[in-house]
């Protein structure tokens, strides 16, 4: 028997885009009175017809917005980009960096389980026997985690979002640890989180493939010092301590469509 596949199997749901972006304030100062509502009823329209995106108001140098955009797939994010970029209001918002994932869930547990399962009855990893109970398993863990991997965007006051990858070089490779060791790591890295779940959704997207980092995490919570307090407590756990690199954070207050008249007010 060929040893049995290093990598754990994942679900994946929602197509998720993160736009980060600086307003031209004095751009925006040059315009009328009246240019100013006509180019904010545009937008309030558009913005107002998308269901599952969201606008928030950074905090600190980093942006001034950031606009979360969850969707079904890669086509329906490019066009809610595109719907944006026609809209007068897109003159003033100048992007400064952006965030291209999907809703991603990791099945280390089923995984061991059903590798063991499969190797015990003689089955060859990758063999068609093999990819067919793999992806029987896959639909029936799918239609279980549906709310998971198609969610709607957490009503909070708050967002914390920040990208991670795992650490492959020097001294440690995240890659290389046997994969019975690296669900264990993850399983009490997990518990954690699952101390501060009723204070904070986690959504956790995967980016292998897409964009610069490996994964993305958003945040969402009522009090942005749940952020503080969830991700030292996680900076301490063996898997983050040891494998964990983190990318730049943003955080932000939801924004309604109702309220950008007046957060955009001079």
């Amino acid at each position: 028997m060929t040893s049995l596949p290093a990598v754990p199997l994942t679900l994946e749901g929602a197509s998720v885009l993160h736009q980060m972006m600086r307003f031209r304030w004095t751009a925006w100062k040059a315009l009328t009175p009246a240019e100013r509502d006509a180019v904010l009823a545009e937008a309030a329209a558009t913005l107002s017809a998308m269901e599952q995106s969201a606008m928030y108001s950074l905090i600190g140098h980093k942006g001034d917005f950031m606009l979360v955009h969850f969707r079904k797939d890669f086509e329906e994010l490019n066009r809610a980009e595109i719907a944006l970029a026609r809209l007068r209001l897109s003159e003033f918002l100048e992007p400064t960096t952006s965030y291209l994932s999907m809703v991603e869930l990791g099945l280390y547990d089923s995984t061991l389980k059903l590798y063991a399962g499969l190797a015990e009855r003689g089955i060859q990893p990758h063999s068609p026997e093999w990819n067919q109970e793999i992806e029987v398993q896959l639909a029936r863990q799918r239609q279980v985690m549906a709310p998971r991997l198609w969610p709607a965007i957490p009503d909070r006051k708050y967002i914390c979002f920040y990208p991670m990858d795992r650490r492959r070089g020097e001294s440690v490779n995240w890659y290389q640890v046997p994969m019975d060791e690296r669900q264990r790591l993850m399983h009490d890295h997990g518990m954690i989180g699952r101390r501060y779940a009723d204070d904070v959704k986690q959504i956790i997207t995967g980016s292998i493939g897409f964009d610069d980092w490996e994964w993305g995490v958003d945040l969402f919570a009522e009090d942005p010092l749940v952020f503080k307090k969830l991700i030292y407590e996680m900076r301490f756990d063996e898997v983050s301590a040891v494998y964990a690199l983190f990318g730049t954070f943003y955080v932000g207050l939801r924004v309604a469509v109702a309220g950008l008249a007046e957060l955009l007010k001079v």
